[in-house]
């Protein structure tokens, strides 16, 4: 399960383990420096149990809900019409992920629409299972299906039923979600953003695909993705561009939610967190630079 030090491409297969990763929220992270890729990867991953563990689901704002795990997001976009279902996660949790989705009250067979944050098992893998238990539509970020024809549990086939371009819209029931290209984590990686109304006021919500620099990333001189590197800059230029009032991730980690979800009920809606989303975003940015720096340098070095 737990990644060594490989070079990687940002495709990957079923099975192995290749996760979001964004910086932890500051009050978080040990006084004095910043966290390593290493620290990031095993704070966003956790264990194999967090990876299944169904999170008490709840209710972030407006029509929009949490029904993932302690560290893999999944979240549920209710309408009138059915509802969006954004991650379906590993195959092996999705009787879980059934379980939180009904938790709220919600039919999981009225799941119409599958999106996913990026083309690696721990988010999309359990993709073909929900649409053969509810039948819903997979729709997925043209540049990531390649990786996901060969994201095969049990040999089943992919179901991919439309291929989604940069600021393509998802809408049901009144709700519209944007597909923004994000792309470093994996070629076709997707933030999507909606806005949401709770108590009469509007929010912007950004769910973060990922700009996780893992562990044994190569950004220089890479044979499988020569452009791996202008790929990054691309999702961080993309990213710097939101000021979204609730930001989310593929990996609860990324936004705080343990912490956040502690809060609920005492205060103000502790996922409105307008501030929280540079404070994770820059910090994985400048690790992102320092890794490519130190990646230059040490080519530069090879080839004198």
């Amino acid at each position: 399960m737990w990644m060594t030090a490989m070079r990687i491409s940002g495709a990957v297969g079923a099975g192995v383990i290749m996760v979001a990763m964004v910086a932890m929220p500051t009050a978080q992270q040990p006084a004095g420096r910043a966290l390593t890729q290493e620290e990031m990867f095993r704070r966003n991953v956790g264990s194999r149990e967090d990876q299944v563990t169904p999170f008490p689901p709840h209710r972030i704002v407006g029509n929009l809900y949490y029904v993932g795990t302690h560290s893999l997001s999944a979240f549920l976009v209710a309408t009138p019409d059915g509802h969006i279902l954004i991650n379906t996660n590993w195959e092996r949790a999705v009787e879980g992920l059934k379980t939180s989705v009904e938790a709220l009250g919600f039919a999981f067979d009225d799941i119409e629409i599958i999106l996913g944050s990026h083309a690696h098992g721990d988010h999309m893998e359990g993709d073909a299972l929900v649409k053969e238990m509810t039948g819903a539509r997979v729709m997925a970020m043209a540049l990531d299906v390649p990786a996901l024809r060969r994201m095969r549990p049990g040999d089943k086939p992919h179901p991919i039923d439309r291929e989604l371009q940069d600021g393509d819209e998802v809408t049901l029931g009144g709700s519209t979600l944007v597909a923004r290209l994000t792309p470093g984590h994996t070629k076709g990686c997707t933030t999507w953003t909606m806005t949401v109304s709770e108590d009469g006021e509007s929010y912007d919500v950004a769910i973060i695909g990922s700009m996780g620099s893992n562990p044994g990333f190569q950004f220089v001189n890479n044979p499988d993705n020569p452009t791996i590197a202008d790929e990054f800059r691309e999702g961080f230029r993309v990213l710097q561009s939101l000021a979204p009032d609730v930001p989310l991730g593929s990996h609860p980690a990324m936004y705080g939610m343990a912490e956040k979800y502690e809060r609920i009920g005492d205060g103000p809606n502790p996922f409105i967190d307008p501030d929280g989303y540079r404070e994770e975003l820059d910090p994985v940015e400048a690790l992102f630079m320092q890794v490519l720096r130190e990646q230059e340098a040490a080519a530069a070095t090879e080839r004198r």
